[in-house]
């Protein structure tokens, strides 16, 4: 499992909207995403590199929690779905505490998917504390030198 956690000086509110919106989404990661916010709803993110994540909604806490699964289109060792990525959203001040956790990833998926979910934590947290992360440049390559999928 991989757990990634940021504070940032934002409400859940404006956090959650960055989750569940569209446009939102795409600010801080990828270059489009389609996003429905409901149970069984379609998550699907595109990378300027092409790649693409796909999975579906599991759960939805208004401005506390939001779960996904997560996989990447084509990719046989994390195929869409089958991996799930859960969003706590911890008041904190004032601001949220983000605790983010990916289960189900094959241990050799996981360097990269950590240090993907790394960065875009802190594109996240940016772009929540009122700074503009600027064009997604995809994260940086993994320890291992894999700048795989996430």
């Amino acid at each position: 499992m991989i757990r990634v956690e940021r504070r940032v000086r934002a409400s859940p509110r404006t956090v959650y909207r960055y989750l569940t919106e569209s446009a939102a989404w795409s600010r801080w990661q990828g270059e489009s995403a389609e996003i429905e916010p409901v149970v069984g709803g379609r998550f699907r993110m595109r990378m300027a590199n092409g790649l693409v994540a796909e999975g579906e909604f599991v759960e939805l806490v208004t401005d506390a929690r939001v779960v996904f699964t997560w996989g990447w289109s084509g990719d046989l060792e994390v195929p869409p779905g089958s991996s799930t990525v859960e969003v706590d959203l911890v008041p904190d001040e004032d601001g949220t505490v983000i605790r983010l956790s990916h289960h189900g990833l094959p241990p050799a998926s996981r360097p990269v998917h950590q240090v993907g979910w790394e960065h875009y934590l802190d594109r996240l947290a940016a772009l929540a504390d009122g700074r503009d992360p600027g064009p997604d440049p995809g994260p940086p390559p993994s320890p291992t030198g894999d700048s795989g999928p996430a």
